[in-house]
C-alpha cells in the first residue's frame, strides 16, 4: 500500500459515490481504512489508512493527481515513452489505483496488472471506486514479491513500486534479489520506478541508491530539497533503467511542481550515496517508520 500524501465498504460503486458523498471506512489487513469524499471536486475521493493520507482518486478526472509524490510518478509515466503510446505496466502496492487510473487515462489501451496484499483494501476500493470496465487492468491481490514473480520474462515497459505496511517498505521490497525480479520482468529499456520514505540521517535512502545502482546503470532520485538536505522525513522517487532516462524533462517538470522538488542523477546521486552497501535478502530492513505527527 502506498503511504502519504500532501493537499479516503459499500455495495454501492460509483452510485454510492454520486450520491450520499459521505465517508466509507472499513477494517482492512493494514488498519482503518476511510475513504473520504473531496469536498473541492465532486467525484473525488481522499483514501486514509489509520488516519494517514493515503492515496487521492477523482473518478471524473483520473489524469489528475493530487499528492505530490504521486504527480513525481505520473511525470515518469509521462516520460517512459512517446506521448500516448500505450505501455504494459506492473503496480506492486495498488491503494486506490490513483496511478493505474492515471496511465489507462494518458495511455488508453495500455495493458496493467495491479499487484496489492491487502484484500480487504482491494474489496473495499473496487466496490467504492470502480475500475473502468474498459480499462485493461487486472488487480492480484497477494504480496508485491509473490505477484512480481508470476509476470513473465521482459514483459514491462514500467514496474512502479509504492509499497508501504504500517508506513513502512517492507524489507523484502528493498533488496538486490528483489531488484533483480524487477530486472527480470522489464523489457530492455523499460523502467523502475519506486516511492521511497526517508528521514535524517538518510541511511535507508542511500542504501536503496547503492542496491538500484548495483542493477542498473541509469538512476535518478527526485525528492523535496528538504528531504535531500536531511532535514525531514519525506518521500524520494526513484527512478532506474537498463535505458536513457529523459533526466532533463524530469528535472523541469519536478521543479515547476506546485511543492517543487529537485532531481539528481550520474556522479552527484553516486557521490549522495557515501559509499552505502548494496542491501540484500539477508540483511534487509524495513524503511524507517516516519517521526510521530508526520502525516497528521
Amino acid at each position: 500500500m502506498a503511504r502519504r500524501g500532501t493537499p479516503s465498504r459499500s455495495a454501492g460503486g460509483r452510485k454510492r459515490s454520486e450520491g450520499t458523498r459521505e465517508p466509507v471506512a472499513a477494517p482492512v489487513d493494514g488498519g482503518l481504512a476511510e475513504l473520504v469524499p473531496d469536498r473541492e471536486r465532486p467525484h473525488a475521493w481522499t483514501l486514509l489508512l489509520d488516519g494517514a493520507p493515503q492515496s487521492h482518486v477523482d473518478l471524473d478526472d483520473p489524469a489528475y493527481l493530487s499528492f505530490e509524490y504521486q504527480r513525481r510518478l505520473g511525470h515518469v509515466i509521462d516520460l517512459a515513452a512517446p506521448p500516448g503510446r500505450p505501455l504494459h505496466a506492473v503496480h506492486l502496492g495498488g491503494g486506490a489505483f490513483t496511478l493505474a487510473r492515471y496511465l489507462a487515462a494518458t495511455r488508453p489501451r495500455s495493458t496493467q496488472q495491479v499487484v496489492e496484499v491487502d484484500a480487504p483494501l482491494v474489496h473495499l476500493v473496487r466496490g467504492t471506486l470502480p475500475l473502468d470496465p474498459q480499462a485493461r487492468i487486472r488487480v492480484r491481490a497477494m504480496d508485491a514479491r509473490a505477484g512480481l514473480g508470476k509476470i513473465p520474462d521482459g514483459w514491462a515497459d514500467l514496474v512502479v513500486a509504492d509499497v508501504f505496511s504500517g508506513a513502512r517498505t517492507p524489507a523484502h521490497l528493498g533488496s538486490a534479489e528483489f531488484l533483480t525480479e524487477v530486472r527480470r520482468v522489464l523489457k530492455a529499456g523499460g523502467q523502475y520506478a519506486a516511492n521511497l520514505a526517508d528521514g535524517p540521517p538518510l541511511a535507508h535512502l542511500r542504501g536503496q541508491i547503492a542496491t538500484a545502482a548495483s542493477l542498473f546503470p541509469q538512476l535518478a532520485l527526485a525528492a523535496d530539497p528538504a528531504v535531500w538536505r536531511g532535514r525531514r522525513f519525506g518521500n524520494a522517487v526513484l527512478v532506474a533503467s537498463d535505458g536513457p532516462l529523459a533526466v532533463a524533462e524530469l528535472t523541469r517538470r519536478v521543479a515547476s511542481d506546485p511543492y517543487p522538488g529537485r532531481v539528481e542523477h550520474g556522479r552527484v546521486l553516486a557521490d549522495f550515496t557515501g559509499g552505502a552497501a548494496v542491501v540484500t535478502d539477508r540483511d534487509a530492513r524495513p524503511s524507517p517508520a516516519p517521526p510521530p505527527g508526520t502525516f497528521g
